[in-house]
């Protein structure tokens, strides 16, 4: 009897002993980070009140609320109506719906953004603000904050000629190609499936260059590169893609990406 329940006491002690490992692991495959991209087309010379309200206002408040990377951006090319980038990172669905709340009754940050907030024609800082929310990749469950120096970056949108169109090339991305990105340095900030958004379906991802001369010459190895020549001709992964969206972006002074 006492050798029954010593084996019975030692089966649950080591199931208690696995259990932790395993549930970790599990958690470790579905933690991933939720992105928001949202687009500011601007008024005319109404670039500054917008960045200090995001300097001054959004993203002390988002860091107080846990949420340490925020990435504001500027477009290279100079098109109008001229447009700023705003790149959120939330470390899980949850994380993303209880800061927004949090954010309603945040009273130092309603103070400070009292300017940003006035409702009145001639106060106002922009025509229209765009939003998309993006779930990271499995192959890439967390974003990856750049060295702060001198740099661009590189925002491609994916859209595919269906949802299964974009399962597949996000399946392309999770089992190779990003693989074949890091060694022929595309460097990357994040890759995202679009949730919510304009161009649905379709994929959002982020790459990062000291400047255009790396970028050209790095694509140029990413082209040529053998793995990649054998994955792209792949039955499984044909006609994934039916349009590809590219901007170049530069950091304002206070980004945190």
């Amino acid at each position: 009897m006492k050798r029954r329940k010593f084996i019975a006491a030692s089966s649950i002690i080591g199931v208690t002993a696995v259990s932790p490992s395993v549930k970790a692991a599990t958690l470790a495959k579905t933690e991933k980070e939720i992105y928001e991209w949202r687009t500011y087309e601007l008024k005319m010379g109404a670039s500054p009140r917008l960045e200090s309200y995001l300097q001054n206002a959004l993203i002390p408040c988002l860091n107080r609320l846990g949420v340490s990377k925020v990435g504001i951006f500027k477009e290279l090319s100079k098109d109008e109506p001229a447009k700023i980038h705003v790149l959120l990172v939330f470390s899980s669905p949850d994380s993303y719906f209880k800061v927004l709340a949090q954010m309603k009754t945040a009273s130092e940050y309603l103070k400070a953004s009292e300017s940003y907030h006035q409702t009145t024609p001639d106060k106002a800082i922009f025509d229209r603000l765009a939003s998309s929310l993006m779930l990271a990749f499995d192959g890439m469950p967390t974003l990856t904050v750049p060295a702060n120096t001198s740099r661009i970056f590189e925002l491609r949108t994916y859209e595919g000629f269906n949802e299964d169109a974009v399962r597949r090339k996000i399946k392309m991305f999770n089992e190779a190609e990003i693989d074949i990105f890091n060694h022929t340095k595309l460097h990357i900030v994040f890759f995202g499936e679009v949730l919510v958004g304009a161009r649905l379906p379709c994929l959002t991802y982020m790459l990062t260059f000291k400047d255009m001369e790396e970028r050209n010459a790095n694509w140029a190895q990413f082209s040529a590169d053998p793995d990649w020549k054998k994955i792209s001709q792949a039955p499984e992964y044909a006609n994934s893609v039916s349009r590809i969206q590219r901007v170049f972006l530069e950091p304002l002074a206070f980004s945190q990406i």
